[in-house]
């Protein structure tokens, strides 16, 4: 895993709060380059609201630093070049192609009148590549399947050229082998020099293929740092009241509640 001594993203004491409800208390943490941190905890965390919060989606409290550079100072084209969301559900239902879905990660390097260059053009085909749908790009996007478009609007972020990738829940709806191909994948960008941050569900995905966690709940942190410290017997048990079943490969039982 690469390391640098800027951390291509930092936050400090982020908070979301809408209406008389905060969604968001004082998050603060560190993303290095080569380094692939999971989000996990139970539905209504906050996993989702933070990486909205990061991707300038919803406005929040406290501090946002993007490579050493304040995101509260950056225009929305300077921000899309040093970070990509993806999200878990896309409002793209277009007849388009694959790579033209691709290419719309182009657009914050675009001149004024729109058009496009040859380094948006090698963007796009090295995205495609390191998705493995270098074969769909003729494709419409309606007629992938559910994996397939999970990939391509993978590749639409990498286009974009950022360094930190934003990934909620990338693998839900997947099957066994869509997910690890895609986590795969994931992996080796990491390795590339991508930093990346993703929403997962599936704990055994984290302690895999991720290499430091923070466990939410209620909007708070719980436990950061490494995934073998988070994604471990005491913390899950006080978060999701289950245990986990020794030898089990992440086999879980219901915490026994004793009766008063």
């Amino acid at each position: 895993m690469m390391r640098a001594s800027r951390p291509l993203l930092e936050t400090r004491a982020l908070g979301v709060v809408r209406g008389k409800r905060r969604l968001l208390d004082d998050v603060s943490l560190l993303l290095a380059p080569g380094e692939i941190l999971a989000l996990i905890g139970p539905n209504g965390a906050g996993k989702s609201t933070l990486l909205k919060a990061l991707a300038g989606i919803l406005p929040c409290q406290g501090e946002i630093t993007l490579a050493g550079t304040s995101a509260a100072g950056l225009s929305h084209r300077e921000r899309a070049r040093r970070l990509a969301y993806v999200p878990q559900h896309s409002a793209l239902d277009a007849a388009v192609s694959v790579a033209e879905v691709v290419a719309q990660g182009r657009f914050a390097h675009r001149d004024a009148w729109g058009r496009k260059s040859p380094d948006d053009d090698r963007a796009v085909a090295q995205a495609l590549a390191a998705t493995d749908v270098l074969g769909l790009e003729h494709r419409p996007f309606t007629q992938l399947s559910y994996g397939e478009r999970r990939l391509v609007l993978l590749a639409r972020a990498l286009a974009t050229g950022a360094p930190v990738l934003l990934l909620d829940e990338p693998t839900a709806a997947l099957d066994v082998a869509h997910a690890l191909s895609l986590l795969r994948v994931l992996r080796g960008l990491a390795e590339r020099g991508h930093a990346i941050i993703m929403a997962l569900h599936q704990l055994e995905e984290a302690a895999e293929f991720c290499h430091r966690a923070v466990l939410l709940r209620e909007g708070r942190v719980v436990c950061a740092g490494p995934v073998a410290d988070v994604v471990a017997a005491a913390p899950v048990r006080e978060v999701f009241r289950v245990d986990l079943v020794p030898g089990a490969h992440f086999g879980y039982r219901a915490v026994e509640e004793k009766a008063p």
